[in-house]
Protein backbone atom coordinates (compact mmCIF):
# COMPACT_ATOMS: atom_id res chain seq x y z
CA UNK A 1 0.00 0.00 0.00
CA UNK A 2 1.38 3.27 -0.70
CA UNK A 3 0.02 5.12 2.26
CA UNK A 4 -1.46 3.49 5.44
CA UNK A 5 -2.91 5.57 7.83
CA UNK A 6 -4.64 5.42 11.19
CA UNK A 7 -4.62 8.10 13.48
CA UNK A 8 -6.38 10.41 16.48
CA UNK A 9 -5.48 13.23 17.99
CA UNK A 10 -8.16 14.96 20.22
CA UNK A 11 -8.02 18.67 19.52
CA UNK A 12 -10.32 21.87 20.15
CA UNK A 13 -13.15 19.25 22.04
CA UNK A 14 -12.94 16.85 19.13
CA UNK A 15 -11.26 14.15 17.65
CA UNK A 16 -9.65 14.75 14.30
CA UNK A 17 -8.64 11.01 12.60
CA UNK A 18 -8.34 8.78 9.54
CA UNK A 19 -8.10 5.77 8.89
CA UNK A 20 -7.53 4.20 5.67
CA UNK A 21 -5.04 2.25 3.27
CA UNK A 22 -5.08 2.53 -0.53
CA UNK A 23 -2.36 2.09 -3.22
CA UNK A 24 -3.87 4.82 -5.71
CA UNK A 25 -1.60 6.84 -7.22
CA UNK A 26 -2.87 9.92 -5.44
CA UNK A 27 -5.53 9.99 -2.57
CA UNK A 28 -6.89 12.62 -1.72
CA UNK A 29 -8.98 13.95 1.46
CA UNK A 30 -12.07 15.84 0.96
CA UNK A 31 -14.20 17.68 2.99
CA UNK A 32 -15.00 20.93 4.43
CA UNK A 33 -12.89 23.94 5.40
CA UNK A 34 -12.13 22.77 9.73
CA UNK A 35 -12.64 19.64 8.78
CA UNK A 36 -8.62 18.96 10.33
CA UNK A 37 -7.67 17.64 6.56
CA UNK A 38 -4.31 19.88 6.95
CA UNK A 39 -3.88 18.37 10.31
CA UNK A 40 -4.14 15.22 8.84
CA UNK A 41 -1.19 15.96 6.18
CA UNK A 42 0.60 17.59 8.78
CA UNK A 43 0.79 14.33 10.80
CA UNK A 44 1.64 12.79 8.01
CA UNK A 45 4.46 14.76 7.75
CA UNK A 46 5.74 14.77 11.08
CA UNK A 47 4.87 18.17 12.54
CA UNK A 48 2.04 16.86 14.16
CA UNK A 49 2.18 14.06 16.37
CA UNK A 50 -1.06 11.83 16.87
CA UNK A 51 -2.49 10.71 19.91
CA UNK A 52 -2.03 6.86 19.20
CA UNK A 53 -2.31 5.55 15.77
CA UNK A 54 0.32 4.23 12.66
CA UNK A 55 1.10 6.06 9.26
CA UNK A 56 3.13 4.16 6.53
CA UNK A 57 4.27 5.24 3.42
CA UNK A 58 5.27 2.91 0.55
CA UNK A 59 5.54 -0.12 3.18
CA UNK A 60 8.22 2.13 5.37
CA UNK A 61 6.71 3.29 9.26
CA UNK A 62 6.65 6.37 9.69
CA UNK A 63 4.73 6.32 13.18
CA UNK A 64 3.42 3.55 15.47
CA UNK A 65 2.53 4.54 18.91
CA UNK A 66 2.09 0.96 19.76
CA UNK A 67 6.12 0.37 19.47
CA UNK A 68 7.10 3.88 19.82
CA UNK A 69 8.29 4.66 16.18
CA UNK A 70 7.95 8.20 14.98
CA UNK A 71 10.51 9.29 12.63
CA UNK A 72 11.39 12.96 12.35
CA UNK A 73 10.48 15.06 9.60
CA UNK A 74 13.10 15.14 7.28
CA UNK A 75 13.72 11.41 8.11
CA UNK A 76 10.23 10.69 6.25
CA UNK A 77 11.65 12.17 2.81
CA UNK A 78 8.34 13.82 1.92
CA UNK A 79 7.70 17.12 -0.44
CA UNK A 80 5.07 19.20 0.86
CA UNK A 81 3.34 21.74 -1.41
CA UNK A 82 1.40 24.31 0.35
CA UNK A 83 -1.91 26.49 -0.59
CA UNK A 84 0.30 29.25 -0.64
CA UNK A 85 3.36 28.27 -2.42
CA UNK A 86 5.80 29.78 0.46
CA UNK A 87 8.62 30.46 -1.76
CA UNK A 88 11.73 32.23 0.00
CA UNK A 89 11.08 36.42 -1.23
CA UNK A 90 14.54 37.03 -1.33
CA UNK A 91 15.66 33.74 -3.19
CA UNK A 92 15.71 33.77 -7.30
CA UNK A 93 13.82 30.88 -8.64
CA UNK A 94 16.89 29.07 -9.51
CA UNK A 95 17.99 28.97 -5.74
CA UNK A 96 14.35 28.06 -4.22
CA UNK A 97 14.52 25.21 -6.54
CA UNK A 98 17.82 24.03 -5.06
CA UNK A 99 17.53 25.09 -1.52
CA UNK A 100 15.97 21.63 -0.70
CA UNK A 101 18.21 19.65 -3.50
CA UNK A 102 21.20 20.70 -1.64
CA UNK A 103 19.84 19.72 2.02
CA UNK A 104 18.64 16.19 0.51
CA UNK A 105 21.01 13.25 1.07
CA UNK A 106 22.47 12.59 -2.32
CA UNK A 107 21.08 9.25 -2.37
CA UNK A 108 18.04 10.65 -2.58
CA UNK A 109 18.44 13.04 -5.09
CA UNK A 110 16.87 11.31 -7.74
CA UNK A 111 15.76 14.16 -10.25
CA UNK A 112 18.43 17.12 -11.18
CA UNK A 113 17.58 20.74 -11.84
CA UNK A 114 17.80 20.68 -15.47
CA UNK A 115 15.24 17.35 -15.65
CA UNK A 116 12.79 19.16 -13.41
CA UNK A 117 12.65 22.47 -15.09
CA UNK A 118 12.06 20.73 -18.06
CA UNK A 119 9.15 18.78 -17.02
CA UNK A 120 7.57 21.49 -15.27
CA UNK A 121 8.52 24.03 -17.88
CA UNK A 122 10.11 26.49 -15.88
CA UNK A 123 12.82 27.36 -17.37
CA UNK A 124 12.59 30.83 -18.32
CA UNK A 125 11.74 31.90 -14.61
CA UNK A 126 14.75 30.68 -13.17
CA UNK A 127 16.37 34.48 -12.45
CA UNK A 128 13.36 36.05 -11.63
CA UNK A 129 11.99 36.77 -8.43
CA UNK A 130 9.33 35.01 -6.22
CA UNK A 131 6.94 38.30 -6.21
CA UNK A 132 7.28 38.89 -9.88
CA UNK A 133 5.59 35.42 -10.78
CA UNK A 134 1.96 34.86 -11.44
CA UNK A 135 -0.08 32.76 -9.10
CA UNK A 136 0.07 29.26 -11.75
CA UNK A 137 3.92 30.06 -12.21
CA UNK A 138 5.02 30.44 -8.48
CA UNK A 139 2.48 27.06 -8.08
CA UNK A 140 5.09 25.48 -10.46
CA UNK A 141 8.44 26.66 -8.59
CA UNK A 142 6.74 25.47 -5.21
CA UNK A 143 6.53 21.88 -6.85
CA UNK A 144 9.51 21.63 -8.22
CA UNK A 145 11.16 22.54 -5.27
CA UNK A 146 9.56 19.99 -3.82
CA UNK A 147 10.30 17.19 -5.88
CA UNK A 148 14.01 18.31 -6.07
CA UNK A 149 14.26 17.34 -2.26
CA UNK A 150 14.46 13.99 -3.06
CA UNK A 151 10.89 12.69 -1.74
CA UNK A 152 9.71 9.77 -1.28
CA UNK A 153 5.96 11.01 -1.72
CA UNK A 154 4.14 14.33 -1.72
CA UNK A 155 1.76 16.17 0.51
CA UNK A 156 -0.11 18.83 -1.96
CA UNK A 157 -2.69 20.74 0.50
CA UNK A 158 -4.96 23.08 -1.51
CA UNK A 159 -2.66 24.24 -3.86
CA UNK A 160 -5.03 24.81 -6.62
CA UNK A 161 -6.75 27.25 -4.20
CA UNK A 162 -5.27 30.54 -4.45
CA UNK A 163 -5.63 30.42 -8.57
CA UNK A 164 -8.07 31.55 -11.46
CA UNK A 165 -9.83 28.73 -13.54
CA UNK A 166 -7.55 29.39 -16.40
CA UNK A 167 -3.88 28.46 -13.95
CA UNK A 168 -6.12 25.66 -11.80
CA UNK A 169 -6.57 23.69 -15.15
CA UNK A 170 -2.63 23.91 -15.98
CA UNK A 171 -1.86 22.76 -12.42
CA UNK A 172 -4.15 19.82 -12.38
CA UNK A 173 -2.39 19.07 -15.80
CA UNK A 174 0.72 19.12 -14.28
CA UNK A 175 0.11 17.28 -10.93
CA UNK A 176 -1.83 14.14 -13.24
CA UNK A 177 1.46 14.36 -15.08
CA UNK A 178 3.31 13.87 -11.91
CA UNK A 179 0.90 10.74 -10.81
CA UNK A 180 1.44 9.41 -14.42
CA UNK A 181 4.91 9.75 -15.13
CA UNK A 182 7.02 10.12 -12.22
CA UNK A 183 4.79 7.25 -10.35
CA UNK A 184 5.22 8.92 -6.88
CA UNK A 185 2.88 8.93 -4.64
CA UNK A 186 0.19 11.66 -3.66
CA UNK A 187 -1.78 12.81 -0.66
CA UNK A 188 -3.95 15.41 -1.08
CA UNK A 189 -6.14 18.06 0.28
CA UNK A 190 -8.68 19.82 -1.30
CA UNK A 191 -12.46 20.71 -0.25
CA UNK A 192 -13.23 20.87 -4.33
CA UNK A 193 -15.30 17.53 -5.75
CA UNK A 194 -14.72 18.65 -9.01
CA UNK A 195 -10.83 18.73 -8.49
CA UNK A 196 -10.24 15.38 -6.57
CA UNK A 197 -12.71 13.39 -8.78
CA UNK A 198 -10.25 14.27 -11.86
CA UNK A 199 -6.99 13.78 -9.73
CA UNK A 200 -7.77 11.47 -7.30
CA UNK A 201 -7.34 7.25 -7.37
CA UNK A 202 -9.11 7.62 -4.25
CA UNK A 203 -11.32 10.25 -2.02
CA UNK A 204 -11.28 9.74 1.80
CA UNK A 205 -14.14 11.46 2.97
CA UNK A 206 -13.00 13.86 6.24
CA UNK A 207 -16.21 14.83 8.08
Amino acid sequence: MSFEVDVELPRGGRTIGASFASDAGLVALFGPSGAGKTTLLDMVAGLVRPKRGRIAVAGEVLFDSTSGIDLAPERRACGYVLQDGRLFPHRRVRDNLLFGWKLAPPERRWLALDVAVGFLGIGHLLERMPHTLSGGEAQRVAIGRALLSGPRFLLMDEPLSSLDMARRGEIMGLIERIRAELAIPILYVSHDRTEVDRLAGEVIEIA
